[in-house]
């Protein structure tokens, strides 16, 4: 890695220190290097753009100065051939603009509050990287509940060579708050705190209660004199299925909580919106007494580790879903689905009452949106009966973080009950006889 900085992350880095701001001393080393090249190729590029000869860039037009495509390809897409063609970095300035507008419709306390414009991600995997190349060194410690998306040690330990370090998830059917203030709380002044709501794997969100007292534990952390990152991981955003369940990301309150903390927000349509295979995502930055240069810094920052990795996100991918946020059955379709997914929440709810037997042989976690649910069996290795499951009753489930994991996303509401029966089951064809 060379020795001096760009020029431009130069410029970056001396708006984020303005005003005495802590944004700066939060950025890993790779972060405080990355800029974006406004001035290379896509700056020349933009500089150009009216001009009446404009031989810049590296895309192909037809004579008539429209996108060089391929008919067979364009005749399977409905949209207008522009969406061939590269996007910015930053991703569609339509896009952004519409997703940071949802926002605040989906989280009403945003609405008074000041928060960057998203930059679209390659999905909401690729988003979470791009929060690691921006704030984790080798060596970080990463807090985070022990009940986590075992992606996260592919993308933090092995990719930036940060360290995991968990604390129990639940206390009395509870977020275990008190745990993660005191791994908030202990030496060190740099804390990069992961939450994920609803939770994967336990289809757990925060409740009102939850929520306060996540952000009351920041805060004090805060005002220790912690440099406080937290990385709210929202890829279920929006699926919660009971009263008293928070509604709103807690972006909404950390994004002002406090100078000391920088809340990123990582989310997209992947799981909101059903559309896994289209691959784009968003992050969104909120900082209390941040200013818009320093929020453009941030995003400037953003964009040119999407450069670097992956150039920009689907074109494609982007205008489809402009496209669908500007189509007035939108809301109502998307309701529909939601509604697909909270009868078979509330189906498990009342399978779980129809049978007390399963008693004997799991424990359901706490559970309250989202895809999945989790259960805890009894006197059997979680693996054993994976697999046991998977060949001797031909039903498929998921052995993460010593639980089964059950997508009811996936099974049909009718199968619900062979589902559950078939665990039941298994655990008492293993379990030691008494």
């Amino acid at each position: 890695m060379a020795t001096s900085l760009h020029p431009l992350a130069q410029t970056l880095n001396q708006d984020l220190k303005a005003n005495k701001s802590p944004l700066f001393t939060m950025l890993s080393k790779r972060g405080t290097r990355i800029f974006f090249p406004s001035k290379g190729i896509l700056g020349q590029s933009a500089e150009a753009k009216d001009t009446a000869i404009n031989a810049t860039i590296g895309t192909a037009f037809e004579e008539d100065g429209s996108p060089l495509c391929l008919e067979c390809v364009e005749k399977m897409v409905k949209l207008p051939s522009t969406a061939f063609l590269y996007t910015p970095s930053y991703g569609l300035p339509g896009i952004r603009e519409v997703w940071r507008k949802m926002l605040i419709e989906k989280n009403p306390s945003l609405a008074t509050k000041s928060f960057s414009l998203p930059v679209v991600t390659h999905a909401l995997t690729h988003g979470l990287s791009v929060a690691g190349y921006l704030f984790l060194d080798a060596g970080d410690s990463v807090i985070l509940p022990d009940l986590y998306w075992d992606n996260y040690e592919l993308m933090f330990e092995e990719s930036y060579g940060a360290k995991l370090k968990t604390f129990p998830m639940f206390k009395k059917g509870a977020f275990n708050t008190d745990a993660m203030e005191r791994m908030l709380l202990a030496p060190g002044t740099k804390k990069v705190l992961i939450l994920n709501f609803p939770n994967n794997p336990t289809g757990y969100t925060a409740t009102e209660q939850d929520a306060k007292a996540i952000c009351a534990s920041v805060q004090r952390a805060a005002k220790a004199g912690k440099k406080v990152i937290v990385i709210l991981d929202d890829a279920y955003f929006g699926l919660v299925y009971e009263p008293g369940v928070s509604k709103e990301s807690l972006f909404s309150e950390l994004s002002d909580i406090h100078p000391n903390v920088l809340a990123v927000k990582l989310d997209g349509p992947t799981k909101e919106d059903y559309v896994w295979g289209v691959r784009v995502g968003f992050i969104t930055f909120g900082a209390k007494g941040a200013t818009p240069a320093q929020y453009k810094a941030l995003e400037a920052k953003a964009a040119g580790v999407v450069r670097g990795s992956i150039s920009n996100a689907s074109s494609i991918g982007q205008h489809l879903l402009l496209k669908c946020y500007n189509d007035p059955a939108y809301a109502k379709q998307k309701q529909k689905k939601f509604a697909l997914l909270k009868r078979r929440y509330d189906r498990i709810k009342a399978l779980f009452n129809e049978h007390p037997e399963y008693a004997r042989s799991f424990v359901a976690m706490p559970y309250n949106s989202g895809y999945f649910m989790c259960v805890k069996p009894i006197g059997v290795e979680p693996e054993v009966l994976r697999k046991h499951l998977l060949t001797e009753y031909k039903t498929g489930v998921i052995n993460l973080s010593g639980l089964i994991r059950v997508a009811f996303s996936a099974v049909p509401c009718d199968k619900l009950e062979t589902l559950f029966s078939n665990i039941h089951a298994a655990v008492q064809s293993l379990a030691p006889k008494k």
